[in-house]
């Protein structure tokens, strides 16, 4: 069995571990003192004491684990003992792994805490190789969670620590260090290879069972076994007759079921607020009086529950819960037809009994609700549920029994029957709490299937419609020319004066656009009408709608339940990215010379670049847009993808980023997707046709240092040579054939849509160029701010050096191209004559400008088109 808790520990054990050695590095007076003041300590000791412990440690260190081992395998348990010598093999590797880094690479800071000087002999050990694989086997052969066992491990690790101490042998830091390397080993060995089962067999149920009273004659496991990770903690259920009286339905619940779903719920605790909710894991002992407590409390507050009649361990694993048998179906196994009014009635003043009492149920699902045999409402699963639950917490279980009804029987009836028991008032005050983060995990997974159903049928009504139109226009065109004739001409032969040939092309030519422009218009008239009258509305805006007609005054605005939403928790990490790499690259510059040295003038001038070339991103991504959308939304978006591509390689994160806008500024996803791509398409041409001109520009110059004709021409054969080989393997030309058509697919219709709009197409073009010229200008800038005039490099060897450091940049995997961006500049700039002390700096401003200093508006404006929705 792979525990998630075994998980959750070796995570924390590999905390610990860094937390220790950043300790160790970079607190170097607190662990100096800290050794001066355990060895002053320590020192006072008697020396005979010290030597009995050491003794007493050193022997008790080899016997204790092979006394273990042999009661153990006397308890036929050889299992755990082979997992404990694995955990130990593997602890003993580590930490010679460790003392070989300590010895050779680790910085002097981490060996000082971790070593002391021995006369004659060097240095100590960083990590005792005998003492971590001995914790590490008796953390993976469970005796920590022994008692008696227990103690004697903790007294035999303080005896040898205290000796190894007062000897001087080790310090605090390396004794620390030593016990969670042997923790985290153990952990990591027992979730990768697994725990031994821990389940109770039929034999240890049957005897528990016999052991509160009752005499079973067999134990049957239930068939609608919950397989979901929300539901596999509520134990497996069991149908028992026994020889004398009606049979038993017993629940059992072990450590791996509890364990199941672990992260989810973590997960929900850290995000969700306002809400209380049990521990991720609780003990055995507290489920057990959990649910046995939400039992009687159910019965009391007169709510039809299931009876719970005895409780008992079976072992230290596992525990059960006999219940008086139902022999009814679940809400889920019941048919259609079946669900009436009166059964959804009964459902809701059970819910109405438990709410009388401050009872949540929590759970309120197709399977927690089942119907005996004489048509009874019972609740079941009561083991997630609360007692003296808050308002909050009472109405999400009335917007859960909302949508679960409509689930079934759609809003209307799940509504009506709600609002006959509760009354209007306790539903209406639910709305808020109808939204998907408020509803069980199951519940939301068929909310999400039905909604790709939903729009996958607004899909197929839109093509449809589509093809439609397409069909009467060819039958249109077919009929055109006949009905057209007679008129054309009478209008020839009325024509007094004869036409030039110009005049004659320029009427068919205008008359053809004219009729294109009309036949666009209307297929996307006949497209938006379609999508209008296939549009359905998912079933929480049906709720809600019903619910409206009772109550208009009713507060729609949800409730906000999350503390931390993706959207945040994305943004924190990329924000420690970016400190990050600014970090690494900052703390590898000398401030003073570049700060004393710099033009601040062209360093203004390399700012105000920098800023320009957002107006032109937007003009670029604007002109491939047929569509109407705010140019100064546009270009606080492209301010925001500076904080993006942070996050993101650069090519990647800007292509997002522009989808999402131009999706939010009501361009259809298709349409944004094309137009990002015809963005893109024309980008990477006009980059390729510009860095092949300015190559042979910078190649006809006299630069001895660079000769960019022959690196174009090399560029060249190159791309030949992969598109012979491509060509040739049937395998690469199929994989680059279907990729290409599907991107042509999309853009080459939506590049015949911008050519219908010359000025659209001249302010893509024009974007483009601005945005390669203000980089340029922006280097140029930056070069200038350093070399004093002396360095007169042409704009043509500038922007070939941008050009190829701006391509290796979109190629690299690292956010923003950072390194691989730095790197091809330093070395162009080098390559075309600049001194390196030039160099170095003036790419550092430039990236500064371009990459580093707007991180923090594109942060800012991030997040105000997200609340703006813009995003």
């Amino acid at each position: 069995m792979h525990r998630p808790s075994d998980l959750l520990r070796l995570l924390i054990g590999l905390l610990g571990i860094a937390l220790v050695i950043g300790l160790s590095a970079f607190a170097h007076g607190t662990t100096a003192g800290l050794e001066q003041d355990i060895s002053k300590g320590t020192g006072q000791a008697p020396d005979l004491m010290v030597k009995l412990a050491g003794l007493a440690s050193s022997i008790a260190v080899l016997l204790v684990p092979v006394a273990f081992a042999i009661e153990r395998l006397i308890k036929r348990d050889g299992l755990r003992i082979a997992d404990g010598v694995l955990a130990a093999v593997l602890a003993h590797g580590v930490t010679l792994a460790t003392d070989l880094w300590v010895a050779r690479s680790a910085p002097d800071s981490i060996q000082e805490a971790l070593t002391r000087p021995q006369l004659g002999a060097g240095l100590t050990d960083p990590v005792h190789g005998y003492l971590a694989p001995v914790i590490a086997y008796m953390t993976a052969v469970g005796m920590a969670r022994r008692p008696r066992w227990r103690v004697v491990l903790w007294v035999v690790l303080l005896l040898d620590a205290f000796a190894m101490l007062v000897a001087g042998y080790t310090t605090p830091f390396s004794i620390i260090l030593t016990v969670l390397i042997g923790w985290t080993v153990a952990y990591g060995t027992l979730y990768t290879v697994g725990s031994p089962n821990v389940r109770p067999t039929g034999q240890t149920l049957m005897a528990g069972l016999r052991r509160v009273g009752f005499h079973p004659i067999s134990a049957m496991r239930a068939e609608d076994v919950p397989d979901s990770a929300e539901q596999g903690d509520r134990g497996r259920r069991y149908f028992v007759p026994l020889e004398d009286g009606p049979p038993l339905d017993v629940t059992v619940v072990d450590r791996e079921q509890q364990a199941q779903g672990f992260f989810y719920r973590v997960w929900r605790q850290l995000t969700l607020r306002s809400i209380t909710t049990r521990r991720s894991i609780p003990s055995l002992r507290q489920a057990l009086e959990q649910e046995a407590l939400l039992a009687y409390a159910a019965i009391a507050a007169g709510a039809n529950a299931p009876k719970l009649i005895a409780t008992s361990e079976l072992g230290p694993d596992a525990v059960m819960l006999v219940y008086e048998h139902l022999g009814g179906r679940s809400l889920d196994a019941l048919a259609d037809d079946e669900i009436t009014d009166e059964l959804m009635r009964g459902a809701w003043r059970q819910v109405s009994a438990l709410q009388s009492r401050r009872i949540a149920h929590r759970r309120l699902t197709g399977d927690a609700l089942v119907v005996d045999r004489s048509g009874r409402v019972v609740l079941t699963e009561l083991r997630g549920g609360e007692i003296a639950a808050g308002d909050v917490v009472l109405r999400m279980d009335t917007a859960q029994l909302l949508t679960t009804m409509g689930l079934r029987v759609g809003a209307e009836r799940s509504v009506a029957a709600g609002v006959e028991v509760l009354g209007p008032d306790a539903i209406a005050d639910s709305l808020p709490l109808l939204q998907p983060i408020a509803l069980s995990r199951s519940t939301r997974a068929t909310l999400r299937r039905l909604a790709r159903e939903r729009s996958q049928r607004e899909r197929d009504a839109v093509l449809k419609a589509s093809e439609a139109n397409k069909r009467a226009r060819l039958d249109e065109t077919h009929a055109g020319p006949h009905s057209g004739d007679g008129a054309a001409h009478a209008g020839h032969t009325t024509e007094g004066a004869p036409r030039t040939a110009a005049a004659e092309g320029e009427g068919p030519r205008r008359a053809v656009r004219k009729s294109l422009r009309a036949e666009k218009q209307a297929e996307k008239r006949a497209i938006d009408d379609a999508l209008d009258e296939a549009r359905e509305e998912d079933l929480l805006s049906q709720i809600r709608q019903q619910v409206l007609l009772i109550r208009p005054q009713a507060p729609v605005e949800p409730v906000r339940l999350e503390r931390i939403k993706p959207r945040t928790l994305l943004s924190f990490i990329a924000g420690a990215v970016a400190a990050y790499f600014l970090l690494t690259q900052i703390t590898q510059v000398d401030f003073g010379t570049v700060v004393g040295e710099a033009h601040w003038g062209w360093v203004a001038a390399a700012a105000a670049f920098s800023a320009l070339s957002y107006v032109a991103a937007s003009m670029s991504l604007l002109g491939f847009v047929p569509e109407r959308v705010s140019f100064k939304r546009t270009v606080e978006a492209q301010v925001a993808g500076s904080f993006v591509k942070i996050v993101a390689p650069a090519a990647v994160g800007g292509v997002a980023l522009n989808t999402r806008f131009l999706q939010r500024s009501g361009v259809r996803p298709g349409l944004a997707v094309a137009s990002v791509g015809a963005s893109q398409l024309f980008g990477l041409g006009a980059h390729i046709v510009l860095l092949l001109s300015f190559g042979y520009l910078t190649g006809t110059e006299k630069t001895a240092s660079l000769t960019p004709s022959r690196t174009v021409i090399a560029g060249l054969l190159t791309v030949a040579v992969l598109v012979l080989v491509v060509t040739a393997i049937p395998f690469l030309r199929k994989f680059v054939v279907t990729r290409l058509r599907s991107l042509f697919a999309g853009v080459v219709p939506r590049m015949l849509d911008v050519l219908q709009q010359p000025m659209k197409l001249l302010t893509g073009i024009g974007g483009m160029l601005l945005l390669t010229g203000t980089f340029v200008m922006c280097l140029d800038a930056s070069i200038r701010a350093f070399d004093n005039g002396n360095q007169q490099l042409s704009y043509a060897s500038i922007a070939v050096v941008f050009l190829a450091g701006n391509a290796l940049g979109s190629a690299a995997p690292t956010p923003g191209g950072v390194g691989a961006v730095e790197g091809a500049l330093t070395l162009g700039l080098l390559a075309v004559g600049l001194p390196k002390e030039v160099a170095a700096p003036a790419v550092l401003l430039f990236r500064l400008m371009t990459l580093w200093l707007p991180v923090l508006p594109g942060w800012v404006s991030f997040n105000h088109l997200t609340r703006k929705g813009a995003l």
